[in-house]
């Protein structure tokens, strides 16, 4: 095995046992990227002279953390001092801004690589859709608008890496790439020095290889509990088998990816059963809608206003001139409906039921890069703030990997990884003899 094939806790505790250098799994990495990156385009931005000296710095101070060394992408909506963020913009093209978005300091200070900046869907919105390609089937999608960072990691270029949500821009890619990522509850990340859309919605999370490879970010970010994890006992966990109120949109490959994941769970002793919400969260999808389309006229002003306003999508201009009518009574109204919704869902949890369970995507990754697929079955998760772990399952019978989403009540964070911790082996423990058999039930 390559140093850069090593998940992030491998490397970690290779690094700390002085078995593997910081240099050596960066000229891995690299490596890696200049034989692969032609083909599946995950990256804006690697300046391969540059995360070589950086290795061999750390390579001379003790370790601070257990991120220390580890390969770290970030998406290229947000700010690192020493590389470009062009936010796959004509707008910002070499654009620098000198200092590093709060999420990226706390790794770098932490003793992470930065590797480099990936790909993105145009301002984390619409306009240009990335380069990037699925690497498990070129001919797909990796998702969006965390495009480069799904597929990095999906590759194996990089062991983690920073993805940001506001619909379904980092639950489904990780879906998508058959990879394990977090999309934490509202305003537990800093997202100062990331570009905004949506205040609401705007959420700063990470891709990893395993659960575990989620941890360890997590204990950087200082979440409540992450420095004690509590193990949790598959036995008797109660998990709620949402279909949500979007069902209609999955097809075969998401229904049988939810179903066989409750399956794997209950022969495991877990305690599966439906769960369906009740009907104010039918308008949640809407109510989402209504909010990033609301929010995102503000939010894109400057580029309109800019003397490059030539430059802008029609998709931005679109919104600051509020093409989709969002009206201020139906703003306050997706609120408020948002605000009633989160306290009947955080009070959901507790003696009879400790985690939901819930597709994170209509199905496999569409073919082409027009779309980077649905957020219908992640927009409702966001506009509650709650946090979500994606976790594979299998494969499709073109190889496009399926995957679901753990979700918690608000501030569970460390609860949520816990509870994944102890469902992710039953779920996709074993994948390729699970891929053969959920690709013949969907055949069947």
């Amino acid at each position: 095995m390559q140093p850069h094939e090593l998940t992030a806790t491998e490397a970690s505790r290779l690094i700390a046992d002085k078995k593997l250098s910081c240099e050596e799994l960066a000229r891995s990495t690299l490596a890696h990227i200049a034989s692969r990156d032609p083909i599946v385009r995950a990256w804006s931005y690697v300046d391969p002279d540059l995360v070589l000296r950086n290795a061999r710095e750390l390579d001379k101070v003790a370790p601070v953390s257990p991120l220390h060394g580890l390969t770290f992408g970030v998406k290229d909506v947000i700010d690192t001092f020493d590389m470009p963020t062009q936010q796959n913009s004509p707008l910002y093209v070499r654009h620098q801004s000198g200092q590093d978005a709060a999420c990226v300091a706390v790794v770098r200070h932490s003793g992470a690589l930065v590797v480099g900046k990936t790909d993105t869907v145009e301002f984390a919105s619409g306009g240009r859709r990335a380069a990037s390609r699925n690497p498990h089937n070129l001919a797909h999608t990796p998702g969006g608008s965390s495009s480069g960072s799904g597929a990095a990691v999906g590759d194996k270029q990089v062991q983690l890496a920073f993805a940001t949500q506001t619909g379904g821009s980092l639950i489904r890619p990780a879906a998508f790439n058959g990879i394990y990522g977090i999309k934490p509850t509202h305003g537990a990340v800093n997202r100062e020095g990331a570009k905004n859309y949506s205040h609401t919605l705007d959420t700063v999370g990470w891709y990893g290889q395993c659960v575990e490879d989620l941890q360890l970010v997590a204990r950087a970010f200082r979440f409540a509990g992450s420095a004690a994890p509590k193990p949790v006992n598959l036995r008797g966990l109660k998990v709620g088998l949402c279909r949500s109120p979007m069902w209609s949109h999955a097809d075969e490959y998401a229904r049988e990816a939810l179903l066989e994941a409750g399956r794997r769970l209950e022969s495991a002793g877990a305690i599966v059963f439906d769960l369906d919400l009740p009907e104010p969260f039918d308008r949640m999808d809407a109510a989402q809608k209504i909010v990033i389309r609301g929010e995102g006229r503000a939010a894109f002003l400057p580029e309109y206003v800019s003397p490059k306003r030539g430059l802008l999508a029609q998709h931005f201009i679109d919104l600051v001139e509020n093409k989709p009518l969002i009206e201020p009574a139906a703003l306050v109204a997706a609120y408020d409906l948002a605000a009633d919704c989160r306290r009947h869902f955080d009070g959901m949890f507790g003696s009879d039921l400790d985690v939901i369970m819930t597709p994170s995507s209509p199905g496999e990754a569409p073919e082409g890069l027009a779309s980077t697929g649905d957020p219908v079955f992640n927009a409702m998760w966001t506009l509650l703030h709650v946090p979500c772990v994606g976790i594979p399952v299998g494969k499709s019978a073109r190889s496009l990997p399926l995957g679901i989403q753990l979700v918690g009540p608000r501030f569970a964070d460390t609860r949520l990884l816990d509870i994944a911790q102890a469902c992710a082996p039953a779920i996709h423990e074993n994948n390729m003899l699970q891929e053969i058999e959920l690709a013949a039930a969907i055949a069947a």
